[in-house]
């Protein structure tokens, strides 16, 4: 069973996520990429401070969102004269990352004024230790609370060198990811400015496709299999996987078109039941 298109549902969560419409030619592309890259320089001027910062994980999100952000800070030098404005590309691995290949090779691609690498098991482990509870859970719960820690930690981590650098955090957020709620809560749901939002999968990968710079290894990375990769016991293990959905439904669903019954109540059950993490907290 397909649904029909534009169904009211569809519509309405595009709505609330702020889905950018589907580029329809390679100019539309060009202009939004362009757009988002000003979004960019624009904040951070009008911020008063001159560092970004952004962690590099290898995979297409972060991939597209470093190259907007090195391409800013250039523009800001360029117009401004001011050679304060810099990109901090930071790699933030839990112990030995298996797609460690990718993540250089995105650092290679984005070509960030400054690298660093921020080790985040040692921390991970140690706040675990002082919290007992944690082992008296089932190994799979266990597993899932210490994935939302790692999380939190890489973003202590890019606030601090954010802090120290006088800068901002940049998210990856977008549309497909939003919707699901594929994110964790004051983890990497936590930044300054998401200059991603409202993308789906498929656009984030258009404009990571269209760069001017794209090369075979920025080709493989586009392409590359989309991983959280915070659970010990299911390492690597696919977003869509995690999901019950391709990324193609997703976007399909978020762009009004024919998805069947089974995406549409999967995408819709998780917008529901993750939508306190895209909320204010809640107050009296």
């Amino acid at each position: 069973m397909t649904l029909p298109r534009l169904h009211p549902r569809q519509n309405a969560i595009a709505a609330v996520l702020g889905v950018t419409p589907p580029f329809t030619n390679p100019a539309m592309l060009a202009a939004e990429a362009l757009r988002r890259q000003v979004f960019i320089e624009d904040t951070l001027q009008a911020s008063g401070l001159t560092t970004l910062v952004l962690g590099i994980s290898g995979g297409v999100d972060s991939l597209v969102a470093g190259r907007l952000a090195q391409l800013a800070v250039q523009a800001l030098r360029t117009r401004t004269r001011d050679g304060r404005y810099r990109f901090i590309a930071v790699r933030l691995p839990y112990g030995t990352q298996h797609d460690e290949d990718a993540a250089r090779a995105a650092l290679a691609f984005i070509r960030a004024d400054e690298e660093c690498t921020v080790p985040i098991e040692n921390a991970v482990q140690a706040l675990a230790a002082h919290l007992p509870k944690l082992s008296t859970l089932p190994a799979r719960r266990r597993d899932v609370v210490l994935g939302n820690v790692k999380a939190r930690t890489r973003m202590v981590a890019q606030y601090a060198l954010a802090n120290a650098t006088g800068g901002l955090v940049i998210g990856t957020d977008h549309a497909a990811e939003a919707v699901m709620g594929f994110f964790t809560k004051f983890g990497d749901g936590a930044c300054d400015l998401a200059p991603l939002s409202g993308l789906v999968k498929g656009q984030v990968r258009a404009i990571a496709t269209a760069s001017e710079e794209q090369s075979a290894t920025s080709e493989e990375l586009v392409h590359k299999t989309p991983t959280a990769d915070l659970e010990d016991l299911a390492p690597g293990r696919p977003d869509e996987a995690a999901y019950g959905v391709t990324y193609d439904q997703i976007d399909a669903f978020l762009h009004g078109q024919p998805v069947d019954a089974h995406a549409f109540q999967r995408i819709v059950t998780a917008y529901e039941a993750s939508g306190h993490k895209r909320a204010q907290p809640l107050t009296p």
